[in-house]
């Protein structure tokens, strides 16, 4: 269990002079791919942090821990038609994070009233299904002693005054509360173009504009930059849109790390000190990191990630879902130095099982 949060991004400029050191074209990355997180705020959400209805509201048949408190159960994503990707307990309620409260470290800033209203879940039997991360599913001591379940770093919460499964009447109330995307996130709201997954396995890594987690392929080319992913390996592997240094900015990285390139079809790429960066078809949620270690050539990229024109692989160490794993950091000719490879044998290097295609 692990207790973590998101970051975003963002600029242009200094892009435009760096493509070229890496071997490719000096135009500038493009700057207006922006989409819209699905939905925003429910129109009915309310107006205040804590409204006055009471506690309860707990639908038949649900489990309670000790002191009345509603168990939370196997937490699931529920794909909500105006806000997007939400979690949800075992009985199909909604979980909301509050503004107020802090992720790293924990800390729930909902005590007395407000905890009324906002019953703060057990973090006890909490699972976590296939759908999140197990790694971003944690715990945080509430003052009084008692432990919450925690989402990316982030309490969670039921409202009150959503009566059955499905309900988000909580969205947007008094501006601070909204329903957790799997990573921890604010769902309903726009994302940023290049965020920052803070993963207790794999450290501070980058995600795009849906919070999936960016890779990098140590078959490809850093210098100058070329693409080995065929076919076939772009049926598991999706290319990363260009994003501009603005959005570096804002989401904390130095904005000469960003390269962006043309792919053998004619596309542009987005790469990360000169590795091209992408996103892996098996993350269906945000937060999740399956991609880590697959065939031992495809790490999640670090945050934290050196400008020497490829030369350090900005690969993050550990596996997903947890087991420390080792990687090269210097560039050697497409490869890892040491040996982070994957269960090999059992997953090849797209990000097959079986001989198939797909989990």
């Amino acid at each position: 269990m692990g207790k973590w949060r998101t970051v975003s991004l963002a600029g242009v400029a200094a892009s435009m002079l760096l493509v070229s050191a890496c071997g490719s074209e000096a135009k500038p990355a493009n700057t207006d791919l922006v989409q819209p997180a699905a939905g925003s705020a429910a129109p009915n959400a309310g107006t205040g942090e804590a409204g006055n209805a009471p506690a309860g509201n707990t639908p038949a048949g649900s489990k309670k821990e000790e002191g009345g408190a509603e168990a939370a159960g196997e937490l699931a994503v529920r794909a909500d038609a105006t806000l997007g990707p939400i979690v949800t307990d075992g009985e199909g309620r909604t979980l909301y994070r509050f503004d107020k409260d802090t992720p790293d470290p924990a800390k729930s800033n909902c005590d007395g009233d407000c905890a009324k209203t906002w019953p703060p879940v057990p973090a006890a039997d909490a699972k976590a299904s296939s759908g999140l991360n197990p790694d971003l599913v944690g715990s945080v001591t509430r003052s009084d002693g008692t432990e919450q379940l925690t989402v990316g770093g982030w309490p969670m919460y039921r409202y009150a005054k959503d009566a059955k499964a499905g309900d988000t009447k909580g969205q947007n109330v008094g501006g601070t509360w909204f329903a957790s995307a799997p990573d921890g996130a604010k769902s309903g709201k726009e994302r940023p173009k290049l965020g920052v997954l803070k993963s207790p396995e794999l450290g501070e890594v980058l995600t795009d504009k849906n919070g999936k987690t960016l890779y990098l392929f140590t078959k490809d080319t850093p210098w100058p930059m070329k693409t080995a992913c065929d076919d076939k390996c772009l049926e598991k592997w999706t290319p990363s849109e260009p994003v501009s240094a603005a959005d570096a900015k804002a989401a904390g990285i130095d904005p000469k790390l960003l390269f962006t390139f043309t792919t053998p079809n004619g596309t542009k790429q987005e790469a990360i000190n000169c590795w091209p960066a992408y996103t892996f078809k098996g993350d269906k949620e945000p937060g999740q990191t399956n991609g880590q270690g697959v065939g031992g050539t495809w790490f999640a990229i670090k945050k934290d990630a050196e400008n020497d024109r490829g030369k350090t692989i900005p690969a993050a160490k550990g596996k997903a879902g947890g087991g420390a794993e080792k990687e090269g950091s210097s560039y050697s000719g497409g490869a890892a130095d040491s040996g982070s490879s994957a269960d090999s044998g059992s997953t090849d290097t797209y990000g097959s099982t079986g001989g198939g295609y797909g989990y």
